[in-house]
């Protein structure tokens, strides 16, 4: 059930006092930037819609629209091209980026299955062996599907027995995608296997390896693309059978504001549903096997959400019901009613609890305490053995292995610490390095701060910061402020290659944990969602402000990036707070939320936004959303807005519409789309993308501060 949870959620203090560096007598001066000098964009056509008027750029397939698109992505690529650092920095990312690497190994029938990255491949590679000794051999190699590269791996999920594999094909690394499934020893693709219709799609293999159960989505143009996740429905399908022939395990809900998952208990003793509503609450249906014709309703979440794993005829429920850092509870399939439950496993006050696996006869259980990781472990009556010792103060993972087998698998890393996959033992609790990516940087040049400032209400945030270690704090230095603030995902102090050449060039990186993360638990989802969302900007400028203050920088260096939930961060930011910063770099975003419902996979954010459609609710939208307040005559920060051309999770017509009201409302102002190619939301899966995507990022901000 616990897989379940995790795949749908992919589809979201106490104060502490700063490190201290040494504090200049005076500034440095500032750079004097120039930009490019060639021929202007035409201007963009408007209709007469108060409010609203480039609708017309929603229409994407109107090859009035993809011309337009075509002309501002070449002006903004020939721009780009110019600029000083890039060459440089598209070198320096194929150093960072091309990499030999593996991944924590999935055991499954005496069997390790893993990725691994080269420096010599655009994608990722499955393997698998028998045995951790057994001889490496090629499972999935995305690299060898297509000529152009445009076909993507998706979810992959081998069978118990470790004989087959069921995994997703993503054309162009969109969301939509279809399952196959492969035979492990052959190689070989079924050809009756296939189902089409698998976007929300996470597999669970029954015991016997026999059939999985599955998310599937009807392929029917008929049905309005925003209304789709309401026709989703739990199947089970049998391999050798047309998927035409699958069971319907649970039907739709009919609502697309909900997300529907279904699995089944590793001893096939249980099958569980879960029907989810937004980011904060779900109810679970449970069916004994063999046992119950029809489902049984474990829970009804009312503002609270429930995982559940089953071991040795139990059931374990994992919630934040009652208790914002979650507990654990032990269940009798026999006495269902939420009065017979025990807790085993209390709330921690000081720690957000974020998941919970069995492995090894025990609980693993990983939190995050300020914001930065611990893992532990308990007996199945819930008494506490002992934390699992990391390496530093970083973001670990769970533990990685089987409910009965002692050997387990975690990873480690910080903002500076490359990834390291460990090898555990549960029982004794020794740990050796099973695997280390080794990235061309010198990480003991700099450090990482993490300090606590206060938001506009006076809340205490906590933020990380990364510069080099002799940094003077001479109010001039060039900052990057990274956030996010959303869906209860949590942004913590792990590796990312991205911000190294920034770092390098004599940049800071800071990034904040604001409210609508799950950093601190339930409540500070809580407060940074729905009618709350305006606290998540606060605790953005506010942030900024402590940056000012504390004379890491000044407005005219300082830049801000975000992406899709973050995408509208920076988007409100820029509208909101124009004076702070320099450069923006928005990213696949939402920015018109009285229309993002409209389109994508808008509708089943209404429980984390509000619904457009009520007035109530449309005017608390309205009030922040970056569209609706776009001012002639304002001096916007520079902005990058990059864009996909298959986003079909948060549909490209926000950062469409809002590039052409910028361009018009502030001619002077710089304001380039880049529109990524054969790409999805979480942009193309090439490393040669990536590569010139990040140059092309990080070419824009240093031109805009002046590295």
């Amino acid at each position: 059930m616990r897989r379940i949870l995790i795949a749908l959620f992919v589809l979201a203090a106490a104060c502490a006092t700063p490190q201290t560096a040494v504090i200049a007598e005076a500034p440095r001066p500032a750079p004097v930037i120039e930009a490019p000098k060639k021929p202007m964009l035409p201007a963009t056509r408007t209709e007469a819609i108060p409010s609203d008027p480039y609708r017309w750029l929603e229409d994407e397939k109107s090859p009035e629209v993809q011309t337009w698109m075509k002309v501002q992505d070449t002006f903004t690529r020939e721009r780009i091209n110019d600029l000083p650092a890039r060459a440089k920095l598209l070198a320096r990312y194929r150093e960072l980026y091309y990499l030999d690497s593996m991944s924590a190994p999935v055991k499954r029938g005496g069997r390790y299955f893993y990725v691994r990255t080269h420096k010599n491949k655009e994608k990722a590679v499955v393997y698998w062996k028998q045995g951790a000794t057994g001889e490496e051999k090629v499972l999935l190699d995305p690299n060898t599907w297509s000529t152009d590269n445009t076909i993507s791996l998706g979810v992959w999920v081998p069978s118990w027995d470790g004989k087959k594999v069921v995994f997703a094909q993503k054309p162009n690394a969109a969301d939509e995608s279809t399952l196959y499934v492969l035979d492990v020893e052959s190689g070989t693709r079924s050809e009756i296997d296939v189902i089409p219709g698998a976007k929300y799609a996470s597999p669970s293999w029954t015991p016997d390896s026999k059939a999985f159960i599955y998310e599937w989505l009807p392929i029917d143009s008929t049905i309005p693309v925003s209304e789709r996740p309401g026709y989703c429905e739990v199947r089970l399908h049998k391999l050798g059978e047309a998927s035409i022939k699958d069971e319907q395990l649970h039907p739709r809900t009919g609502d697309p504001k909900t997300f529907i998952g279904g699995g089944i208990s590793r001893d096939g003793k249980f099958q569980f549903v879960v029907i989810m509503r937004g980011w904060n609450e779900n109810d679970v249906f449970i069916k004994r096997v063999g046992t119950d014709k029809t489902w049984q309703l474990l829970v009804a979440g009312k503002d609270a959400k429930y995982s559940v794993d089953s071991w040795k005829g139990q059931l374990y429920v994992f919630t934040d019901e009652g208790a914002p850092n979650k507990r654990v509870f032990k269940v009798d399939p026999n006495k269902l009613d939420r009065k017979s439950w025990k807790e085993i496993i209390p709330e921690d006050k000081e720690a957000s609890r974020e998941s919970m696996v069995i492995v090894g006869g025990h609980f693993a259980i990983a939190s995050l305490k300020k914001a930065v990781s611990t893992v532990e472990l308990f007996t199945l009556e819930g008494k506490k053995v002992r934390d699992v010792e990391l390496p530093g103060l970083g973001t670990a993972s769970n533990l990685f292995g089987d409910e009965e087998d002692d050997e387990a698998f975690f990873s480690f890393s910080s903002l500076t610490q490359p990834n390291q996959v460990f090898r555990t033992s549960v029982k004794s609790g020794k740990s050796e390095v099973y695997s280390a990516v080794e990235v061309p940087v010198d990480a003991s040049k700099y450090e990482v701060r993490q300090v606590f400032y206060p938001s506009k209400d006076g809340t205490q945030v906590s933020m990380f910061i990364v510069a080099k270690k002799d940094v003077v704090l001479d109010g001039n230095n060039p900052v990057l402020l990274y956030g996010y603030g959303g869906f209860d995902v949590s942004l913590r102090s792990a590796f990312t290659s991205f911000i190294y050449p920034w770092l390098e060039a004599g940049g800071v990186y800071a990034m904040p944990n604001l409210r609508g993360g799950g950093e601190y638990g339930k409540a500070w989802h809580d407060a940074g969602k729905g009618a709350k969302k305006q606290n998540v900007f606060d605790d953005f400028h506010a942030a900024a402000e402590y940056l000012i203050a504390q004379k890491w920088t000044n407005p005219r260096r300082l830049a801000i990036r975000g992406g899709s939930n973050g995408g509208l961060l920076v988007g409100v930011a820029m509208t909101q707070r124009p004076e702070l910063f320099r450069a923006v770099v928005c990213a696949v975003p939402l920015l018109d939320m009285a229309r993002y419902h409209l389109y994508g996979s808008g509708k089943t954010w209404i429980p984390e936004y509000g619904d457009p459609e009520k007035p109530a609710e449309l005017e608390t939208l309205t009030a922040y959303s970056p569209y609706a307040h776009v001012k002639p005559g304002t001096s916007y920060p520079s902005l990058l807005m990059m864009s996909a051309d298959h986003d079909d999770r948060v549909d490209p017509f926000h950062a469409r519409k809002f590039v052409a009201w910028v361009q018009a409302a502030s001619p002077s102002s710089v304001s380039w789309l880049r529109i990524e190619a054969n790409a999805g939301h979480g942009g193309a899966d090439q490393v040669s993308k990536a590569i010139e995507s990040s140059s092309d990022q990080v070419a824009f901000l240093m031109n805009q501060l002046g590295l």
